[in-house]
Parts: structure tokens; C-alpha cells; sequence
């Protein structure tokens, strides 16, 4: 089934994003969280896609065992900045030959050791994804500006390269104010962005990857969260609570502004997805 489908539905959708092992001893434990996630019955999946491919045979068979075994429509990222041309057919070759027909393309992270890319950016593989036909294309934004990106205004303007290139959809990266999302919204719509914007949440149940979480995405901390860490960010178990809780904030207020799909960055933790998509079960039917 088409993202694109199931996201321009009447009734609010709830998506989670899992991530395939690095290591090959870490396999099982990462396929069983992915399928305790999937039996929630979610929206869609997506599963990440490592730096210079180094995930992709996990990427593609986590997405094809979560489609088959769970019935639970699929999206397979692919990144483009360290890879060939050949690689990045072969990887497209793979999702199809696994009946996989949705696809995150993103220029990824840069690997300083990996060979030169046939890529520099997004909008090239995003093209050369829809000249294909044989894919529904999402892509990412970040509503408080790409860490590399020059401007707000520069950030926008490629957000509607990617867009004219084929993406039938966005999914912004993690915010912790609402607003933040929907100021975003109004700056690209009158950008001329018109496809559908996925709400990103991330809930953070774990104090000390709050760090790294704002270095990649370019999300602030309002200080009402910065409030709950300093007060719980000391013991796991309350913290967890705490950002669940929030989490679940955000997204009912995100439902009731008429926001119709939510991305969940489940981080891999089937009980914090449970406990998320049991705060919100009555707001999705």
C-alpha cells in the first residue's frame, strides 16, 4: 500500500520508525522489538537505512518480514551521499524484487572514509527514484532549519526542489513545540510546498541522548521540557513516564489542530510504542 494513501485518509494515522542492526549478533533482538511494534497495528513502519549503506541487506529484509509476516505496509529509507549510481539501483532493485513500494530518499550522513558519492544531493535521488515509476517517494525536512543549510529560506526552497524532483510527502524530524511545526507548515505552504507534512516525534525517555538527539535534528528544548529532565531525568524509570507523557501531549494536540499523520521515533522499544499508541487508541478511530 501507498504512504501516500494512508496518510491523505479522514481518520489520524500513527507510524513508527525502527532501525535495522549494525552487527550481525544483534539481528534477532532488533527483527523481535521491530515485530512487537508491527502487532500494534500501526499505520505503516519505516525502517532506517545506515551511513554509506552499511545496513542495507537488514533494511530491505526487516521490511520485507514486517510487510509479510505482520501485514503492515512498509518504508524503506535510502540514502545516496557515499553511494554509486549502481549501488543505489541495486538497492532499488532489491525493495522491488521484495515488493517493497515505498521509499525515505535522503542524502544521509557523510562517511569521511567512503569513495567520492554520484550524489551531492536529495533532489538527484529523489529524481531518479520517480524516473523509475515503481515508487511512492517520501523525504525529510527540518522545521527549525537544516543544520547545514545557509538560511531558513534556502532550507524551504530545497524542501520544493525535492518536492518538484517527485516526493509525494515530507516527514519533518523530531520538534518538542508544537508551534515549531506549525509555523513550519505555514512557511512552506506559502512556499508552494503543497504535499502532505508528517508530524516527526521523537519521545524521549533517556536523559543523556538528549545531546545528540538536538546536534542531529536542529531541534530547541522548550524549558518546560528542559523542567521535566532536570526533575526526572536522574532515574530511567520516571523519565521514561515523563516522555511518554509529553510525547502523548504532542500528539493529541497535534490531532485536534487537524494534523493527520504522526511519525513516532520509536528508538526500537516496543513499550514505549504500546504505551503511546494506548494514549491516543481512541483518537485514531
Amino acid at each position: 500500500m501507498k504512504i501516500i494513501d494512508i496518510i491523505q485518509r479522514e481518520t489520524p494515522s500513527l507510524s513508527f520508525e525502527v532501525f535495522p542492526p549494525k552487527t550481525t549478533d544483534k539481528i534477532d533482538a532488533v527483527f523481535d522489538a521491530a515485530m512487537e511494534i508491527a502487532a500494534l497495528n500501526p499505520a505503516f513502519m519505516s525502517v532506517t537505512y545506515g551511513a554509506g549503506g552499511g545496513t542495507s541487506a537488514y533494511t530491505a529484509a526487516l521490511c520485507a518480514d514486517l510487510q509479510n509476516l505482520r501485514q503492515v505496509p512498509v518504508m524503506a529509507h535510502l540514502t545516496c551521499i557515499n553511494s554509486t549510481k549502481e549501488q543505489v539501483h541495486a538497492q532499488m532493485q532489491t525493495l522491488k524484487d521484495n515488493k517493497i513500494e515505498n521509499v525515505m530518499a535522503l542524502r544521509g550522513d557523510r562517511v569521511p572514509e567512503a569513495h567520492e558519492s554520484d550524489y551531492r544531493y536529495a533532489s538527484e535521488l529523489i529524481r531518479e527514484i520517480a524516473a523509475d515509476g515503481s515508487f511512492c517517494i517520501g523525504g525529510a525536512c527540518y522545521p527549525e532549519t537544516h543544520p547545514e543549510s545557509a538560511n531558513s529560506f534556502d532550507d524551504v526552497r530545497h524542501l520544493k526542489e525535492k518536492q518538484d524532483a517527485g516526493c509525494a510527502f515530507f516527514t519533518t524530524q523530531m520538534f518538542f513545540t508544537n508551534g515549531v511545526y506549525y509555523n513550519f507548515l505555514y512557511r512552506v505552504r506559502e512556499a508552494g510546498v503543497t504535499v502532505p507534512v508528517v508530524a516527526g516525534i521523537m519521545p524521549v525517555t533517556n536523559a543523556g541522548s538528549i545531546k545528540r538527539i538536538c546536534r542531529i535534528s536542529g531541534a530547541t528544548l522548550p524549558q518546560r521540557f528542559c523542567r521535566i529532565v532536570d526533575k526526572y531525568g536522574y532515574d530511567p524509570v520516571k523519565m521514561q513516564q515523563a516522555g511518554i507523557a509529553y510525547a502523548t501531549q504532542q500528539i493529541v494536540d497535534l490531532f485536534a489542530n487537524g494534523v493527520k499523520a504522526v511519525h513516532v521515533y520509536s528508538m526500537n522499544k516496543p513499550d514505549v510504542a504500546a504505551a503511546i499508541m494506548a494514549n491516543v487508541s481512541e483518537l485514531l478511530k
